[in-house]
């Protein structure tokens, strides 16, 4: 009997399998079909999809485009599409519904606007990961989002929904990362299984109520008891008809009034009450300073004083009644309790190098943490660096040298010096800073600790969680470990980005039919002796060209697909401090100083070394 069972399982599974191979295989045209759909309905003003090029008949040419991986390399069978801070604006991109075998979609931070499709899990019915996070998106979350049953991932915060949470988002029992934090939501929320989804999902939507939050007023134990009842019956489909049936004709019958935000701050407007909160500061120069002097700085948080938003949170700028500024973090999604938050800034408040965004305190005011840094008058390197305005100059090399020395210095600390040492995890050219002088300073360090835990969902991981689009070192699909190396491979793109000019993904220089990232262009030019013609231009035939070389072969060495191929933190930082000898950018000093043979033979002996790990 038992092995008439088993047998009866397997030709279960088989026919599954057969089944979703079949759905999956639905034919190359399709897919082709629905990346063009998608191209051709999404506004593209930074041409991040320039490589969207649909006259190609060679087989699995689309999974060389910019954001979509594949399920085989060869095949036209999308896996997932990775959109995430592109720049891309319109409504969300029906045409995704051709894509017969996607499983992750991430629009993150981009400009979308109008509603999420009320037959979403018709268009997505394999999605494992839906991301929509800081779009513009309104109107009501779909009930139908509920039938998406394949769904670990689902992130809706940061856009303009509004009215109630579908009671039968509780029905999906493989949520593991939810979030809805900074909308216009309200009323009852869904009941997923037991410490999947906390109080923090829901930040920034007071309207809503129910466990993990207080209770609704007005609203019996008996109706919650019931509503927590009919959520928990996941498999009797005529329950979940019955319940939609009923939210249906509830929401015919109440006319909700959307709660406008024009200023982006309603979030902060909630904190009325905190005001007289004192920040815990690490400087005493402001240490008397209150919430309400920063809620004055930033003229409530208003969104016109945003400087950047990115993956871990909304940076605004504060300017003082003694016209001195300040950059305060908002905090997105950190799990830890007030108690754990407060050690861990004490922490990182005594973390301080002359290449770190100093952190000069930090506030905890009811679920909002928020962070108080040096302001930064040059903005972001990556800024710097791409979107050089008219009339604005671009960076000469020797500027570009002394940033890439400085940065490596203040990354080497943090591995090599800081008690405790610090992975940075999310090394790019958006958390260098610049200040008045150009000099960098790093930022974003020490807070991966704050953020949610690593979701194991594999493209969650590659998606970016845990470092840009561009940056993450390889081995991270494999292992999902941040490493030293890692943050190495990051900062290689980094160094890649200075001496070419160009951006990680989108690779003005080469051919039409590249189809890669910066690291990947770098190593087939490095293959086919290539090298010079990734040098950015300008630079060229000023005097600095041995200069160029040598860089570029330091960041060469950096971005190896081998992890222990790579140099250390350290080792990088020297062999950078060897190129810029001459210019007397570090301090006498400096804890990381080379050996008295001079700045050449150690070049040459780090680079040796190094062509001596790459052959073995």
């Amino acid at each position: 009997m038992e092995l008439t069972s088993r047998a009866h399982v397997v030709r279960i599974g088989i026919f599954t399998w057969g089944f979703l191979i079949m759905n999956f295989s639905y034919g190359a045209q399709s897919d082709i079909n629905c990346l063009r759909s998608i191209k051709d309905s999404l506004k593209d003003p930074l041409n991040s999809l320039y490589n969207w090029n649909f006259n190609n008949n060679t087989n699995g040419f689309i999974c060389k485009f910019n954001g979509i991986e594949c399920w085989h390399e060869n095949d036209d069978s999308v896996l997932n599409i990775k959109l995430s801070d592109m720049g891309l604006k319109g409504q969300f991109p029906r045409g995704v519904g051709d894509c017969k075998a996607v499983t992750g979609v991430d629009l993150s931070s981009n400009g979308l606007n109008g509603t999420i499709p009320t037959d979403i899990s018709k268009l997505l019915p394999y999605v494992t990961k839906l991301d929509l996070s800081a779009n513009s998106l309104s109107g009501t979350i779909p009930v139908n989002l509920a039938n998406c049953s394949y769904l670990n991932v689902l992130k809706l915060d940061k856009n303009q929904l509004s009215g109630q949470l579908p009671l039968e988002l509780g029905l999906l029992d493989r949520i593991n990362t939810f979030s809805v934090t900074n909308n216009h939501l309200s009323g009852q929320v869904p009941q997923f299984k037991a410490g999947v989804v906390s109080a923090d999902s829901y930040s920034g939507n007071p309207g809503l109520c129910g466990k993990p939050l207080p209770d609704c007023k007005g609203s019996s134990k008996k109706n919650n008891s019931a509503v927590i009842a009919a959520a928990a019956v996941g498999g009797v489909i005529v329950a979940a008809l019955l319940v939609g049936v009923s939210l249906l004709f509830f929401c015919r019958r109440v006319v909700r009034k959307r709660d406008d935000d024009p200023d982006g701050n309603k979030w902060a407007k909630s904190l009325k009450g905190a005001k007289k909160i004192q920040l815990s500061m690490f400087e005493k120069s402001i240490s008397k300073m209150r919430l309400s002097d920063l809620m004055k700085a930033t003229n409530n948080f208003n969104k016109d004083n945003i400087i950047s938003t990115g993956r871990t949170g909304t940076v605004y700028k504060a300017v003082l009644e003694d016209g001195s500024s300040l950059m305060v973090k908002r905090l997105q999604d950190t799990q830890h309790s007030e108690k754990e938050f407060e050690s861990e800034m004490a922490t990182l408040g005594k973390v301080k190098h002359r290449n770190l965004v100093p952190l000069l305190g930090f506030c905890v005011a009811k679920k909002e943490r928020l962070l108080i840094y040096k302001y930064m008058q040059n903005g972001t390197l990556h800024d710097k660096l791409h979107f050089v305005g008219d009339g604005e100059k671009i960076l000469e090399w020797p500027l570009r040298l002394k940033i890439g020395i400085q940065a490596a210095k203040g990354f080497a600390w943090l591995h090599h010096s800081c008690n405790p040492r610090i992975i940075h995890r999310n090394i790019s050219s958006k958390c260098i800073l610049l200040d008045v002088e150009c000099e960098p300073k790093i930022t974003d360090f020490g807070l991966a600790r704050l953020m949610n835990p690593v979701d194991t969902h594999l493209s969650t991981f590659v998606n970016g969680e845990f470092g840009d689009l561009g940056y993450v070192a390889p081995e991270y699909a494999r292992t999902l470990v941040a490493t030293p190396k890692g943050d190495v491979y990051s900062f290689g793109v980094v160094l890649l980005e200075l001496v070419t000019g160009e951006r990680p993904t989108h690779i003005a220089k080469a051919p039409e039919s590249f189809k890669g990232s910066l690291a990947e262009w770098i190593t087939e030019l490095s293959r086919d002796s290539k090298l010079q013609d990734a040098i950015d231009k300008p630079l060229l035939g000023k005097g600095y060209d041995s200069e160029l070389f040598q860089f570029l072969k330091v960041a060469c060495n950096c971005v190896i697909s081998g992890p222990k191929e790579r140099p250390s933190m350290f080792e990088v930082y020297q062999l950078l401090r060897a190129i810029g000898e001459r210019y007397n950018f570090t301090s006498e000093d400096d804890i990381f100083l080379l050996s008295d043979s001079g700045g050449d033979a150690a070049f040459e002996e780090l680079i040796v070394a190094q062509d001596t790990k790459e052959k073995h």
